[in-house]
Order: C-alpha cells, then structure tokens, then sequence
C-alpha cells in the first residue's frame, strides 16, 4: 500500500484536535507533505508524534479534517462502516417521519457528505475534496444503494464547489429516473423535488419543532419565513387560522400545494417579513400564535452584532402583536448565535415590548441531525417556545 502524506500542524492544532474538535485550519499546518488536494493524510502535531489520519483540503481554510485518532490503511472500509452506523442510529431515534437527515457530516464522522432520505428519494451533497474523488463517491453511492432507494440525486452548491476548487457542475440524478415524490412529517404531507428548492431540499431539522409548535398554538396564527410551508400546515392542525409569509414565490407556490396535499386553507402573503411585521405592528394587528424562522442572520462572526438587531427587531415586532396568553415560537439557524444570547435578545425585545414571558421550550435540532458535545458546529438551531402572559 502506498505511503500516505504525513501533514505537520502547529501545537495550537494539535490542542484543538487533543480536546476532541475534528478540524485544524490552514494557520496551524506546519508542513503539508505535499498532499494532494482531497488527500488522505496522515497527521503529526510539530514534534511528528502520530495523531491520526485524516481528509485534506489544499484550498479551503479547514485545511484538515480528521476522521480517526488511529492510522487507517483501508478508507473505502471505514466509510463504509461509517455509513452504516449512521443508518442504524437513523434507524433506531427517527420516529413518525419518512424523511429524514440521514449523513451528517462531521456529526456522522464523515465530514464533508450530506445526505437526506425524502420518503423513496435521497439527496446527497458533497463540499469537500475528499469525499469528490471519484473512489469515494462510488463508496458512497454503492452503500446509499443499499437503503433501497428508487433514486439519488446530488444537490450542488456552486459557491462551496468554486470555495473548494472543484469542477463546476449541475444538480442531477445520479441513479434512477424519479426526481420527485411526496414525503411525511408527523402525519403533514409535502411535496419534494429533487432538484429544485434550498439546500439538500427540506428543512427536516425542523421535524420535531414543528410538532412542538402544533401542541401549543391556537387562535389565529401566522408563520413568519414560511418556506414552503413546514410550520405553516403543522400550525393549521390546531389553530383556527394561519396567514404565512415569505419573499420567495416559488417557495410559496410549493407550499400552496402543499396546502392542497393536506386540504388546509392558509392564507400565503409574498412579501419581506420585516416589513410586514412592521405594517402589521403598527395598525395593530394582533395573533395568539406566531413563529419567526429566519434565516441565518449570522453567517460570519463579523455579521453577529447586525444579526442580534435583526432578531430583536423582529421579535420585539411580533411580541407587541401577540394577543395575551399567545404563543411565540422563535427560531434562529446562526452559529455564530449562541443559545444564551439569542435568549438574552428575546428577554431584551420583552422588556422593550413591556410584555412577560414564560420559557415552555428550549429546543435545537431534531435527532437525525445529531450534536456532537466536542464538535460545537453541529449545533446550530435554536427553538424558544413562549407563553406570553400579558
């Protein structure tokens, strides 16, 4: 077997991966060993002590990342058992769903590969190097054959592709002719395409959120960030009406038939949340129920400040619409916004908005999208669950 790269890093990176964390950026690698880009590669902290193997990237700033403290000779066999855990944890905490995340990523210990289940679809991304090379993305493909799929798709980011210095390309069908199908969350029906929408296409860490939101809302709701409708049409089981909002219209077109899938009427209105939560605020109109699911506001450390005024802001606005005893339901997708200061943004807009909270829920992201203690990324959703009382 050939001799794999060795990768030198800095003692920083070798303390960060020594405290659990899978990742070492390009400012902690010593010595590249002339790795190719995607390699796997052996790695050595800056006194050549053996910390493991792991998968290299020559262009993105996550220069490395590991995927075993020991040395590995057969990656083909690990990825395989890798995958397969993966599906026997899916197989043991998804419930009332058959769709579900069922690779993710680092949380998974295959970083870089994203794959979603969409009832008799799969979804599959790929944003690293390794997991691009044309051995591994047969591994992969031959392993996801066996969850019996009728097809598989790859959903492509072209911005992460162009990050990553991979060929351009489309999203595709990579086995099979189906490219949509209807999928179920806790009983709500939803269209699927695989090759059209967001990211891998549904949101599906939301699952188990939007069962939550259902057992508390009542009244006259509204759902702002709609999509294509996730929390819209679990709301519609419980509440007597719901008016959702979103800027896409296409997103909106989806979530009309998904309406019709589950013979709901709901009120779509195509605009810019903000501003219709002002309009709204302002000639008082009021709800028993509303739930905020933005979008990351936070992508980048830079952008944390700007993105804690845009959750006040909008909370604060929705507080003040909120009929007493009515129900908040407030999410945020931003890292970079951690669990105590996207609560303390909430608590502050209550104080500005002279209106009591009472914490029901404190919830992140459902099971199939699990968080790794040591891994602080792969938490990354937050959803606050409010009675306000006055």
């Amino acid at each position: 077997m050939p001799t794999l790269p060795t990768i030198k890093i800095s003692r920083r990176g070798a303390t960060r991966l020594k405290d659990g964390h899978v990742w070492v950026y390009r400012s902690d690698i010593v010595s590249d060993g002339d790795a190719a880009p995607g390699a796997h590669v052996r790695v050595t902290d800056d006194r050549g002590k053996a910390l493991g193997s792991a998968l290299y990237s020559s262009s993105s700033q996550i220069a490395i990342r590991m995927i075993s403290h020991e040395a590995v000779d057969d990656l083909a066999a690990l990825l395989r058992q890798r995958i397969h855990s993966a599906i026997v944890y899916r197989e043991r905490f998804v419930r009332d769903t058959d769709a579900y995340r069922v690779i993710f990523s680092e949380a998974d210990s295959l970083p870089g590969l994203i794959v979603d289940r969409y009832n008799d679809l799969l979804s599959m991304q790929i944003v690293t190097q390794a997991m691009d090379a044309e051995p591994v993305r047969q591994v992969i493909l031959d392993e996801l054959a066996k969850l019996n799929a009728v097809s598989i798709a790859e959903r492509v980011d072209p911005k992460i592709r162009e990050l990553e210095q991979l060929p351009a390309k489309s999203s595709s069908l990579l086995r099979g002719e189906k490219s949509s199908t209807i999928f179920t969350l806790n009983g709500v029906r939803f269209h699927f395409d695989a090759l059209e929408g967001q990211k891998t296409g549904a949101f599906l860490d939301q699952r188990e959120n939007y069962a939550a939101a259902a057992s508390y809302a009542r009244g006259e709701a509204l759902d702002a960030f709609c999509y294509q409708g996730g929390f819209a049409l679990h709301l519609a089981q419980a509440c007597t009406s719901v008016t959702a909002v979103d800027s896409s219209r296409p997103a909106l077109e989806v979530a009309d038939r998904n309406a019709a899938l589950n013979q709901r009427e709901i009120e779509w209105i195509e605009a810019n949340a903000f501003d219709l939560l002002r309009d709204y605020s302002s000639s008082g109109r009021q709800f028993d129920t509303i739930v905020l699911d933005p979008p990351a506001f936070a992508k980048s450390k830079r952008a944390l400040d700007t993105a804690l005024r845009g959750y006040k802001e909008l909370n604060l606005r929705a507080l003040k619409m909120l009929r007493p005893g009515g129900i908040l339901v407030t999410c945020s997708c931003s890292y970079h916004v951690g669990p105590t200061e996207f609560l303390n943004i909430v608590a502050e807009a209550a104080r500005d908005a002279h209106r009591e909270l009472r914490l029901l829920e404190n919830r992140t992201q459902s099971q199939d999208h699990p968080i790794l203690p040591n891994i602080p990324e792969t938490a990354y959703l937050k959803c606050l669950i409010f009675h306000v009382s006055n």
